[in-house]
């Protein structure tokens, strides 16, 4: 029996560690089929877990308790949604680098989050532990099951809404106008722009969409692992989501399957520390295990993962 709850508890472990990488390679699927690239995922994750740190505790404050994380997560997709146009606005309205543009979402995101904190709570580096976070909601029935009951069905309200969302994406991009039109937009912008697809409309769409996914991952890390917001909240968790969508060949089910192998890398470092001989390996090397991966299946990604034929080219309608 004991191998039996162990089996389930990392399962649900692994999870927990997934979920905020599903919302953000979710995030980076929509932005990418649309074309625009967008390495600013780790700072799009940053603002969500940073509003919702900060809107939970305040809604705790004016007496609202168990209500407060859900008005975190409303924070984080506001916040999300407006910093994701930065990047629209100068990637597709200025044709900035899209590069660039991305890494100056990572960097404002780093230093302006860590400035308010600082500002907002006295100068302090990081908010004040929240005392209502997400609480798990065991599925009735369901959650009784040997082993998948206490690994699936016992797990956070983000969690279900995360693997809902992979079957809603793949849905929304492969089987409706909707995402025929953004994957166009994406591959052949030309041709698209001619049948008459709005192209750069399209293309803020995804990366609002990508925003507000990516804000939601951050929050979820906020609302259910850590309780508070600090600097190394998200700690290259966007990377990992980018990782995740790229080894996912920027497919919803892909990037899914991609983003649990890395939460199962996470889960199984805090699992090792269980075992005597563990001790006899330095705390940082399982630590580092995740990212480790991560460079290693980018690497063994190479040449096999087909990028959108347009991503990172801005679009000119006066050139088609």
């Amino acid at each position: 029996m004991d191998w039996m709850t162990t089996i389930g508890q990392l399962i649900n472990t692994t999870l927990v560690f997934s979920t905020a990488l599903i919302f953000a390679a979710m995030g980076g699927i929509f932005s990418e089929r649309s074309g625009v690239t967008n390495i600013g995922i780790e700072g799009l994750m940053t603002f969500g877990a940073f509003a919702a740190g900060v809107a939970s505790y305040y809604a705790e404050n004016a007496g609202m308790e168990g209500a407060s994380p859900y008005v975190g997560l409303l924070a984080a997709l506001v916040m999300g949604i407006i910093a994701s146009l930065i990047h629209a606005v100068a990637s597709i309205t200025f044709k900035a680098d899209q590069v660039i543009s991305g890494v100056v979402i990572n960097f404002l995101a780093a230093g302006s989050t860590l400035y308010m904190v600082k500002l907002l709570f006295d100068g302090a580096g990081e908010t004040t532990l929240l005392k209502f976070g997400l609480d798990k909601w065991p599925v009735p029935f369901l959650s009784k099951i040997p082993i998948i009951g206490e690994g699936i069905f016992n797990n956070y309200p983000t969690t279900y809404l995360a693997i809902i969302l992979v079957l809603v994406s793949f849905y929304v991009l492969y089987k409706t106008s909707f995402g025929l039109r953004l994957r166009s937009v994406g591959e052949h912008p030309s041709a698209a722009d001619t049948v008459g697809v709005k192209v750069l409309r399209m293309r803020y769409i995804g990366v609002i969409l990508s925003g507000a996914l990516a804000a939601l991952g951050g929050a979820t890390i906020t609302l259910t692992t850590t309780n508070t917001f600090s600097y190394n909240t998200i700690s290259g968790q966007g990377f990992i989501a980018i990782a995740a969508m790229i080894f996912g060949k920027w497919n919803p089910l892909g990037a899914f399957g991609a983003a649990v192998f890395f939460g199962f890398s996470q889960a199984i470092g805090n699992y090792f520390q269980l075992f005597a001989w563990s001790k006899d390996i330095p705390q940082e090397f399982i630590y580092m295990l995740p990212y480790v991966l991560t460079v290693i299946v980018l690497v063994a990604a190479v040449g096999k993962s087909s990028a959108p034929a347009a991503l990172g080219e801005p679009y000119d309608p006066g050139k088609r």
